[in-house]
Protein backbone atom coordinates (compact mmCIF):
# COMPACT_ATOMS: atom_id res chain seq x y z
CA UNK A 1 0.00 0.00 0.00
CA UNK A 2 1.24 3.47 -0.88
CA UNK A 3 1.51 5.64 2.24
CA UNK A 4 -0.20 9.00 2.74
CA UNK A 5 3.20 10.70 2.82
CA UNK A 6 4.07 9.31 -0.66
CA UNK A 7 0.75 9.91 -2.41
CA UNK A 8 -0.65 13.11 -0.94
CA UNK A 9 -4.33 13.82 -1.59
CA UNK A 10 -6.33 16.96 -0.90
CA UNK A 11 -9.43 16.89 1.36
CA UNK A 12 -11.70 16.70 -1.71
CA UNK A 13 -9.92 13.57 -2.97
CA UNK A 14 -7.94 15.34 -5.68
CA UNK A 15 -4.21 14.81 -6.15
CA UNK A 16 -1.87 17.20 -4.32
CA UNK A 17 -0.50 19.57 -6.99
CA UNK A 18 -2.84 19.21 -9.97
CA UNK A 19 -6.09 19.21 -7.98
CA UNK A 20 -7.57 16.68 -10.41
CA UNK A 21 -9.54 13.54 -9.55
CA UNK A 22 -9.05 10.12 -11.17
CA UNK A 23 -12.05 10.26 -13.51
CA UNK A 24 -11.05 13.68 -14.85
CA UNK A 25 -8.08 12.63 -17.03
CA UNK A 26 -8.45 11.69 -20.70
CA UNK A 27 -6.28 9.20 -22.57
CA UNK A 28 -4.87 12.06 -24.66
CA UNK A 29 -3.00 14.67 -22.59
CA UNK A 30 -1.61 17.90 -24.00
CA UNK A 31 1.11 19.54 -21.90
CA UNK A 32 1.97 23.23 -22.25
CA UNK A 33 4.36 25.36 -20.24
CA UNK A 34 2.39 28.61 -20.08
CA UNK A 35 -0.80 28.43 -17.95
CA UNK A 36 -2.40 31.04 -20.22
CA UNK A 37 -2.04 28.62 -23.13
CA UNK A 38 -4.59 26.29 -21.52
CA UNK A 39 -7.39 28.79 -22.11
CA UNK A 40 -6.33 29.09 -25.77
CA UNK A 41 -6.69 25.34 -26.24
CA UNK A 42 -9.93 25.39 -24.27
CA UNK A 43 -11.37 27.81 -26.85
CA UNK A 44 -11.02 25.03 -29.46
CA UNK A 45 -13.02 22.49 -27.42
CA UNK A 46 -16.67 21.83 -28.20
CA UNK A 47 -17.44 20.88 -24.59
CA UNK A 48 -15.61 21.32 -21.29
CA UNK A 49 -16.29 18.95 -18.39
CA UNK A 50 -13.78 20.03 -15.75
CA UNK A 51 -11.35 22.81 -14.89
CA UNK A 52 -8.76 22.88 -12.12
CA UNK A 53 -6.10 25.37 -11.07
CA UNK A 54 -3.32 25.41 -8.47
CA UNK A 55 -0.12 27.45 -8.72
CA UNK A 56 1.26 27.08 -12.26
CA UNK A 57 -0.78 23.93 -12.85
CA UNK A 58 -3.94 24.78 -14.80
CA UNK A 59 -5.98 21.92 -16.25
CA UNK A 60 -9.03 21.45 -18.42
CA UNK A 61 -10.68 18.30 -19.79
CA UNK A 62 -13.08 18.47 -22.70
CA UNK A 63 -13.85 17.28 -26.20
CA UNK A 64 -12.40 18.22 -29.59
CA UNK A 65 -13.54 16.49 -32.78
CA UNK A 66 -15.25 13.74 -30.76
CA UNK A 67 -12.02 13.05 -28.85
CA UNK A 68 -11.72 13.55 -25.09
CA UNK A 69 -8.60 15.59 -24.26
CA UNK A 70 -6.96 16.80 -21.05
CA UNK A 71 -4.76 19.91 -21.15
CA UNK A 72 -2.32 20.66 -18.32
CA UNK A 73 0.13 23.52 -17.90
CA UNK A 74 3.43 22.51 -16.35
CA UNK A 75 5.22 25.81 -15.87
CA UNK A 76 8.90 25.84 -16.81
CA UNK A 77 11.49 23.13 -16.28
CA UNK A 78 12.03 19.46 -15.63
CA UNK A 79 11.15 19.61 -11.92
CA UNK A 80 7.58 20.48 -12.81
CA UNK A 81 7.49 17.74 -15.43
CA UNK A 82 8.44 15.27 -12.70
CA UNK A 83 5.39 16.38 -10.69
CA UNK A 84 2.95 16.45 -13.59
CA UNK A 85 3.93 13.11 -15.13
CA UNK A 86 3.87 11.24 -11.82
CA UNK A 87 0.57 12.75 -10.70
CA UNK A 88 -1.19 12.15 -14.02
CA UNK A 89 0.00 8.54 -13.99
CA UNK A 90 -1.17 8.13 -10.39
CA UNK A 91 -4.60 9.48 -11.31
CA UNK A 92 -5.16 6.73 -13.86
CA UNK A 93 -3.09 3.82 -12.51
CA UNK A 94 -3.40 3.95 -8.72
CA UNK A 95 -6.62 3.18 -6.84
CA UNK A 96 -6.98 6.10 -4.43
CA UNK A 97 -9.28 4.08 -2.14
CA UNK A 98 -6.96 1.09 -1.63
CA UNK A 99 -3.76 3.05 -2.39
CA UNK A 100 -2.55 0.20 -4.56
CA UNK A 101 -1.40 0.10 -8.18
CA UNK A 102 -4.20 -1.16 -10.41
CA UNK A 103 -3.90 -4.58 -12.03
CA UNK A 104 -4.46 -3.13 -15.51
CA UNK A 105 -2.21 -0.19 -16.41
CA UNK A 106 -3.81 2.54 -18.51
CA UNK A 107 -1.60 4.00 -21.23
CA UNK A 108 -1.71 7.74 -21.93
CA UNK A 109 -0.56 9.79 -24.92
CA UNK A 110 1.40 12.88 -23.84
CA UNK A 111 1.84 15.64 -26.43
CA UNK A 112 3.87 18.67 -25.43
CA UNK A 113 3.14 21.87 -27.37
CA UNK A 114 5.92 24.33 -26.66
CA UNK A 115 8.11 27.14 -27.87
CA UNK A 116 11.78 26.71 -28.63
CA UNK A 117 15.03 28.14 -29.94
CA UNK A 118 16.52 26.78 -33.17
CA UNK A 119 20.11 25.55 -33.45
CA UNK A 120 20.10 25.21 -37.25
CA UNK A 121 20.10 28.05 -39.78
CA UNK A 122 17.46 26.42 -41.99
CA UNK A 123 15.07 25.75 -39.08
CA UNK A 124 13.83 29.28 -39.20
CA UNK A 125 11.63 31.31 -36.88
CA UNK A 126 7.96 30.19 -37.00
CA UNK A 127 8.92 26.63 -38.02
CA UNK A 128 7.48 23.57 -36.27
CA UNK A 129 9.89 20.95 -34.91
CA UNK A 130 8.77 17.45 -33.88
CA UNK A 131 11.36 15.98 -31.52
CA UNK A 132 12.28 12.43 -32.52
CA UNK A 133 14.80 12.28 -29.68
CA UNK A 134 15.54 14.44 -26.68
CA UNK A 135 18.91 14.99 -25.02
CA UNK A 136 18.66 15.78 -21.32
CA UNK A 137 21.25 18.14 -19.88
CA UNK A 138 19.59 17.54 -16.50
CA UNK A 139 20.07 14.58 -14.15
CA UNK A 140 16.41 13.84 -13.32
CA UNK A 141 16.18 10.47 -15.01
CA UNK A 142 19.26 9.14 -13.18
CA UNK A 143 17.31 9.20 -9.91
CA UNK A 144 14.89 6.56 -11.27
CA UNK A 145 15.57 2.84 -11.13
CA UNK A 146 15.83 1.13 -14.54
CA UNK A 147 16.70 4.43 -16.26
CA UNK A 148 19.20 2.46 -18.36
CA UNK A 149 16.29 0.61 -19.99
CA UNK A 150 14.87 3.77 -21.58
CA UNK A 151 18.04 5.71 -22.37
CA UNK A 152 19.38 5.41 -25.93
CA UNK A 153 22.89 4.26 -25.00
CA UNK A 154 24.31 4.46 -28.52
CA UNK A 155 23.28 8.07 -28.99
CA UNK A 156 24.38 8.97 -25.48
CA UNK A 157 27.88 7.59 -26.13
CA UNK A 158 28.24 9.28 -29.52
CA UNK A 159 26.96 12.62 -28.25
CA UNK A 160 29.25 12.67 -25.20
CA UNK A 161 32.20 11.89 -27.47
CA UNK A 162 31.18 14.82 -29.67
CA UNK A 163 31.18 17.20 -26.71
CA UNK A 164 34.51 15.84 -25.55
CA UNK A 165 36.03 16.70 -22.18
CA UNK A 166 33.52 19.51 -21.66
CA UNK A 167 30.78 16.95 -20.95
CA UNK A 168 32.62 15.71 -17.86
CA UNK A 169 30.85 18.00 -15.40
CA UNK A 170 27.46 16.66 -16.47
CA UNK A 171 26.20 13.47 -18.12
CA UNK A 172 23.70 14.04 -20.94
CA UNK A 173 21.19 11.27 -21.62
CA UNK A 174 19.14 10.58 -24.76
CA UNK A 175 15.57 9.26 -24.92
CA UNK A 176 13.52 8.42 -28.02
CA UNK A 177 10.03 9.76 -28.65
CA UNK A 178 7.01 7.56 -29.27
CA UNK A 179 7.20 6.63 -32.95
CA UNK A 180 3.43 6.20 -33.03
CA UNK A 181 2.89 9.82 -31.98
CA UNK A 182 5.78 11.04 -34.13
CA UNK A 183 4.16 9.60 -37.24
CA UNK A 184 0.87 11.30 -36.38
CA UNK A 185 2.41 14.75 -35.96
CA UNK A 186 5.20 14.75 -38.55
CA UNK A 187 4.38 16.14 -42.01
CA UNK A 188 5.84 18.30 -44.76
CA UNK A 189 4.87 21.26 -42.57
CA UNK A 190 7.34 20.25 -39.87
CA UNK A 191 11.02 19.57 -39.24
CA UNK A 192 12.18 16.57 -37.24
CA UNK A 193 15.34 16.24 -35.22
CA UNK A 194 16.90 16.06 -31.78
CA UNK A 195 15.91 18.49 -29.06
CA UNK A 196 18.23 19.47 -26.23
CA UNK A 197 16.45 19.92 -22.90
CA UNK A 198 18.36 22.46 -20.85
CA UNK A 199 18.12 22.84 -17.05
CA UNK A 200 18.21 26.63 -17.45
CA UNK A 201 17.44 29.45 -19.87
CA UNK A 202 20.54 31.61 -19.60
CA UNK A 203 24.08 30.22 -19.15
CA UNK A 204 23.03 26.56 -19.76
CA UNK A 205 21.86 27.68 -23.21
CA UNK A 206 24.90 29.86 -23.83
CA UNK A 207 23.30 33.19 -22.88
CA UNK A 208 25.69 35.40 -20.92
CA UNK A 209 24.50 38.42 -18.97
CA UNK A 210 26.66 38.95 -15.87
CA UNK A 211 27.69 35.30 -15.55
CA UNK A 212 29.76 33.34 -18.05
CA UNK A 213 29.47 29.82 -19.43
CA UNK A 214 32.11 27.11 -19.06
CA UNK A 215 31.52 25.91 -22.62
CA UNK A 216 32.04 28.98 -24.80
CA UNK A 217 31.14 27.29 -28.07
CA UNK A 218 28.30 25.10 -26.79
CA UNK A 219 25.80 26.17 -29.47
CA UNK A 220 28.31 25.64 -32.28
CA UNK A 221 29.07 22.17 -30.94
CA UNK A 222 25.39 21.31 -30.74
CA UNK A 223 24.66 22.64 -34.22
CA UNK A 224 27.53 20.67 -35.76
CA UNK A 225 26.47 17.30 -34.31
CA UNK A 226 25.33 14.80 -36.94
CA UNK A 227 24.98 11.08 -36.52
CA UNK A 228 23.20 8.71 -38.92
CA UNK A 229 21.36 11.68 -40.41
CA UNK A 230 20.21 13.01 -37.03
CA UNK A 231 21.07 16.57 -36.09
CA UNK A 232 20.26 18.74 -33.09
CA UNK A 233 17.52 21.14 -34.12
CA UNK A 234 16.47 23.07 -31.05
CA UNK A 235 16.60 23.92 -27.34
CA UNK A 236 13.78 23.76 -24.81
CA UNK A 237 13.42 22.87 -21.12
CA UNK A 238 11.01 19.95 -20.61
CA UNK A 239 10.97 17.15 -23.19
CA UNK A 240 13.80 14.88 -21.96
CA UNK A 241 12.08 14.37 -18.60
CA UNK A 242 8.72 13.85 -20.30
CA UNK A 243 10.15 11.26 -22.71
CA UNK A 244 12.05 9.41 -20.00
CA UNK A 245 9.24 9.25 -17.46
CA UNK A 246 6.69 8.32 -20.13
CA UNK A 247 8.80 5.33 -21.16
CA UNK A 248 9.41 4.24 -17.56
CA UNK A 249 5.66 4.45 -16.86
CA UNK A 250 4.69 2.79 -20.18
CA UNK A 251 3.09 5.85 -21.78
CA UNK A 252 3.64 7.52 -25.17
CA UNK A 253 5.24 10.96 -25.43
CA UNK A 254 6.10 13.46 -28.16
CA UNK A 255 7.03 17.15 -28.21
CA UNK A 256 6.30 19.62 -30.99
CA UNK A 257 7.61 23.15 -30.68
CA UNK A 258 7.21 26.46 -32.45
CA UNK A 259 10.56 28.07 -33.15
CA UNK A 260 10.41 31.60 -31.75
CA UNK A 261 14.15 32.36 -31.90
CA UNK A 262 17.06 31.22 -34.06
CA UNK A 263 20.31 31.19 -32.08
CA UNK A 264 22.51 31.02 -35.20
CA UNK A 265 20.66 33.57 -37.34
CA UNK A 266 20.28 35.71 -34.21
CA UNK A 267 16.67 36.68 -34.83
CA UNK A 268 13.41 36.14 -32.97
CA UNK A 269 9.65 36.58 -33.22
CA UNK A 270 8.55 38.39 -30.06
CA UNK A 271 4.91 38.43 -31.24
CA UNK A 272 4.58 34.67 -31.63
CA UNK A 273 1.21 34.10 -29.95
CA UNK A 274 -0.81 33.88 -33.16
CA UNK A 275 1.66 31.29 -34.47
CA UNK A 276 1.20 29.29 -31.23
CA UNK A 277 -2.54 29.24 -31.88
CA UNK A 278 -1.91 27.94 -35.39
CA UNK A 279 0.33 25.21 -33.98
CA UNK A 280 -2.37 24.22 -31.49
CA UNK A 281 -4.87 23.88 -34.34
CA UNK A 282 -2.38 21.78 -36.31
CA UNK A 283 -1.80 19.42 -33.37
CA UNK A 284 -5.46 19.06 -32.44
CA UNK A 285 -6.40 18.11 -35.98
CA UNK A 286 -3.51 15.66 -36.31
CA UNK A 287 -4.19 13.80 -33.06
CA UNK A 288 -7.96 13.56 -33.53
CA UNK A 289 -8.06 12.56 -37.22
CA UNK A 290 -8.97 8.98 -38.05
Amino acid sequence: MILDSELILNPDGSIFHLHLKPNQVADTVILVGDPNRVSIIESFLSTVEVKASNREYVSVTGVYNNTRITVVSTGVGIGNIDIVMNELDALVNIDFETRKVKDKIRKLDFIRIGTSGSLQKDVTVNSYVVSKKSIGFDNLLYFYNEDDKVINKEFKTVFKAHLGSESQFFSPYVVDASMELFERLYSDETFSGITVTSPGFYVPQGRELRLNTKIKDINDKLSSFNYNGFRITNYEMESSAMYGLAKLLNHNAIAICLIIANRLNKNANENYREQVKELISYVLNKITSE
